[in-house]
C-alpha cells in the first residue's frame, strides 16, 4: 500500500497520539477526584470501565482510521479484464453469395460480427482482414470500434478462397510485419514471429478452399506464435446452387477443413446453420482474460470503516449514557 500524502498519515499519528494521552490523563484525574471526595461506582468494576470507555475508544479509533484516510492510500492490485488483439477475418469470395442463409452467407456474417464488436469492451483491439484469393487488411486492430463496424460495412463478395492467405494476412496484421511461410520444397527454416498469446483470430468463412493445401501449415504458424483461431462456418452442409458468369455452381460449408484449422491452434469451430444462430455467435467465443495492474483508491474503505466506528460508539453511548458526549 502507497500514500499519494504521507505527511497526513504523520499528522494522523501525532494527532491521535495527543488526543489518547489526553483521554489517558483526564480519566486518571476523574478517577483520583472521585476517590478523594469518598465516591464509589456501584456495579460489577469490570462492567462499569467497559460501558465507561468502550463508546470513547471507538471514537479514538475512528479518528485515526479517518485522518489516514485523508492521505488518499492506494494499493496496486491485479485486475481482471478482457483485453488484447482479435482479428475478424472475413470470406469475401464468391460462394459467400449464396443464400443458403439468408439474406446470404456475406450478410449474415456482417450482421454476426457486428454484434461481436459491439460485445467487446474498449480494452479489445479489432482488427479486420478480407480474403478471397488472397488476405488483405481492411482495418488494422483499433480500439475505435466504430471505424471496424464501417470497415465491415464495406465487404462485399468476389473471387476464389485462399484460406492459407487469410491466416497469414491475419498474422500480419497481428504482428505488425508480413508474415510468410517458406516455399515446402526449399530448406528454408519456419519465420519466428515472437509469441502472441494476447490475440485472436475469429474466422468467417465457409470452409471452401479453392487455392489448394496450406491452411493447415498456416495454421501450425499461428499456433507457435500462440495465436488461437475460432472459426465460423457459415452456410449449411446441403449448401446452395448459385450462378457465377452464367454458370450454375454448387456450393457448401466445409466444417471438416474449419475444425481442423481452429483445433491445431487451440480454438473451436463454432457451426452457425443459419442466421439466427449467427448472429449469437459471439456468445460462445471466449476472449482470453487476463489480469492487468491498477492502482485502486482506499479512501472510501477507510472512510467506512471509521463511520462505522462512530456510529456504534454513539448507539452505546446512547444506550448506556442516554446522551452522546
Amino acid at each position: 500500500m502507497k500514500l499519494t500524502y504521507p505527511f497526513m498519515a504523520v499528522l494522523a499519528a501525532l494527532i491521535t497520539l495527543a488526543v489518547v494521552g489526553g483521554y489517558i490523563v483526564l480519566q486518571r484525574r476523574r478517577s483520583a477526584a472521585m476517590r478523594a471526595i469518598g465516591l464509589a461506582l456501584a456495579g460489577k468494576p469490570g462492567r462499569q470501565a467497559l460501558r465507561r470507555h468502550l463508546p470513547y475508544v471507538l471514537f479514538l479509533a475512528a479518528m485515526p482510521i479517518l485522518l489516514f484516510g485523508l492521505s488518499k492510500p492506494f494499493a496496486e492490485v491485479p485486475v481482471p479484464r478482457a483485453s488484447g488483439t482479435v482479428i475478424l477475418v472475413f470470406d469475401v469470395s464468391a460462394s459467400m453469395r449464396a443464400d443458403d442463409i439468408k439474406p446470404s452467407r456475406l450478410a449474415a456474417a456482417k450482421e454476426a460480427a457486428g454484434k461481436f464488436v459491439e460485445a467487446q469492451p474498449s480494452t479489445v483491439d479489432i482488427g479486420v482482414v478480407i480474403f478471397g484469393q488472397d488476405g488483405l487488411t481492411t482495418q488494422r486492430p483499433t480500439n475505435n470500434h466504430a471505424a471496424v463496424n464501417d470497415a465491415i460495412a464495406r465487404l462485399s463478395p468476389n473471387g476464389g478462397t485462399s484460406l492459407r492467405q487469410a491466416i497469414l494476412a491475419a498474422m500480419t496484421a497481428i504482428v505488425g510485419k508480413n508474415v510468410t511461410l517458406p516455399d515446402p520444397t526449399s530448406n528454408e527454416p519456419v519465420p519466428d514471429i515472437g509469441y502472441w498469446r494476447s490475440a485472436t483470430i475469429v474466422m468467417f468463412s465457409d470452409g471452401e478452399d479453392t487455392t489448394g493445401p496450406g491452411a493447415e501449415e498456416a495454421a501450425e504458424l499461428a499456433s507457435d506464435a500462440g495465436v488461437r483461431i475460432e472459426t465460423v462456418g457459415v452456410g449449411t452442409p446441403e449448401g446452395a446452387t448459385m450462378e457465377v458468369d452464367g454458370f450454375q455452381i454448387a456450393t457448401a460449408l466445409d466444417e471438416e477443413l474449419l475444425t481442423t484449422i481452429a483445433a491445431l491452434t487451440g480454438g473451436s469451430y463454432h457451426p452457425a446453420g443459419d442466421a439466427a444462430t449467427l448472429n449469437d455467435i459471439h456468445k460462445s467465443i471466449d476472449l482470453r482474460i487476463t489480469t492487468q495492474p491498477e492502482n485502486v483508491e482506499l479512501t472510501a474503505f477507510f472512510a467506512g470503516a471509521a463511520l462505522l466506528f462512530l456510529t456504534i460508539g454513539g448507539l452505546l453511548m446512547i444506550r448506556w449514557h442516554g446522551r452522546i458526549v
